[in-house]
């Protein structure tokens, strides 16, 4: 375990290692897939006001706040460069209903460990299609981003003192998600000869 403030850090190399995909999302060097960012906005903000009110400390919830706001700013710039626009096909619109189904049920049952569930899940739903574009066409995304993240993620679990799940099952998803995705946007898997 490691000092909580640490998180602060955290949350500083997050920011700064999305910058640049910001900025390419701007230029249209990368194109954020809409419905995904959406909903990795939307679901991780849900998540940290049922992190807080199921009393995990802002050194904790940090990460979720960030998780939810940075993709938040993401979604917003994807409208900036219309080149920045990635087509939106059926299983988008799919994993979007899903994810928003997720979100419904958590809202319905107002339980703050059924809402973290429920937006873990939703959050992953909507991750799915840019898994699936990372592997196929990691040219058209950022891997600092994600790795950046990661890092944001593992400090974040290195400081948590009481391992429940309203504590540690956010941090934990979102590490192992963007370490994927990191690995699979800089390593170019999908894209390697067998």
């Amino acid at each position: 375990m490691i000092n909580d403030n640490l998180v602060f850090l955290g949350a500083a190399i997050f920011f700064f290692g999305s910058i640049g995909y910001f900025v390419d999302t701007i230029k249209g060097k990368v194109k954020p897939n809409r419905v995904t960012w959406f909903i990795w906005s939307l679901a991780p903000l849900i998540a940290f006001i049922a992190q807080l009110k199921q009393g995990v400390g802002i050194h904790q919830a940090l990460l979720t706040f960030m998780v939810g706001f940075i993709p938040l700013i993401i979604f917003i710039a994807s409208f900036v460069n219309k080149k920045a626009y990635w087509k939106i096909g059926k299983l988008d619109i799919i994993c979007g209903v899903l994810s928003l189904v997720g979100l419904f049920l958590w809202y319905s049952t107002g339980t703050g460990n059924v809402a973290i569930f429920f937006a873990i899940l939703a959050d992953g739903l909507a991750a799915f299609p840019t898994v699936i574009k990372s592997f196929k066409f990691p040219e058209t995304e950022n891997w600092i981003l994600y790795f950046a993240n990661a890092i944001s993620a593992g400090i974040t679990l290195l400081t948590i003192k009481i391992w429940n799940p309203e504590t540690f099952a956010f941090p934990l998803y979102i590490f192992l998600l963007t370490l994927l995705l990191a690995v699979l946007i800089k390593c170019k898997i999908g894209k390697l000869k067998v």
